[in-house]
């Protein structure tokens, strides 16, 4: 097995670590809401444990195309390594499956001299594989550009997004944008339902600049807030005209614990 792949952070804990059950699980949750497969430009999709979100995901993703290249944009929860990470090279490893990183995007996107090549940001960060099992359920010949994110200035945020639209552009082919996040942690539900429909309003619009200051601004706990807000810049700047609020829940859906919820939003943008 390659050194240059990456094994699996939280198979057996987020999703199952058997290779059936997985498979049953994501078809499952793919085909609980019937849509129609479209084309599309961008996905923001949760990545918990698909026993609170994938029911989310599953209902987003049901109604997209996944090409074979994707680029998903993931925040760093664990600090490690550099703020703006990719990898160029190797893979992840998924029970079942190995996806390969798309070597000749992810090279371009890193030659812009914005983010840095570093293994130790993606080696235990959950936000980029969760997604994972849904999109080579969808496209078996599914191939990645992993990027990690921490935190960073809406400048920032708009150069990679711009820099990344422009390598899109250049290739002339289909590419799919995804960014991993949750919204609001730890509050009561309605008070998340309140306050996460302040930034969602904002994605739906088509308004980057504006998601990345209520999220400063209201101090919002939406992690994914700095990815989203990039592939937004991306999105808009390859020609995105409309956005659309698939599903929208909380973990006390499924706990029963309406106190102290994560909520998690599912959109398409087209």
């Amino acid at each position: 097995m390659p050194d240059l792949d990456r094994m699996p952070a939280v198979a057996g804990r987020f999703y199952p670590a058997d290779t059936n059950a997985l498979h049953t699980q994501v078809d499952g949750l793919l085909t609980a809401e019937p849509a129609e497969e479209r084309d599309a430009l961008m996905v923001v999709a949760p990545h918990a444990g698909y026993a609170y979100s994938g029911g989310v995901a599953g209902a987003t993703y049901a109604g997209v195309r996944v090409p074979p290249s994707v680029v998903i944009l993931g925040p760093n929860h664990t600090g490690l390594g550099a703020r703006a990470a990719i990898l160029t090279r190797g893979g992840f490893h998924i029970p079942g499956a190995t996806i390969p990183v798309d070597a000749s995007v992810a090279e371009e996107i890193r030659g812009n001299g914005l983010l840095t090549e570093d293994r130790k940001a993606h080696r235990m960060e959950h936000s980029i594989e969760v997604q994972l099992p849904f999109l080579v359920r969808k496209n078996p010949k599914l191939r990645i550009v992993p990027i990690c994110l921490g935190d960073m200035t809406y400048a920032s945020c708009a150069r990679i997004g711009l820099a990344i639209a422009d390598v899109v552009e250049s290739h002339g082919r289909e590419v799919l944008l995804v960014a991993s996040t949750d919204m609001s942690h730890y509050l009561p539900a309605e008070e998340a339902r309140r306050l996460d429909h302040h930034a969602l309003e904002h994605i739906v619009g088509l308004d980057p600049e504006g998601l990345y200051e209520t999220v400063r601004r209201e101090r919002l706990s939406m992690c994914g807030f700095i990815p989203t807000t990039v592939a937004l810049c991306a999105a808009k700047a390859l020609g995105a005209k409309s956005a659309e609020l698939v599903r929208y829940a909380n973990s006390g859906d499924v706990s029963g614990d309406t106190q102290r919820v994560v909520g998690y939003a599912g959109l398409v943008i087209r």
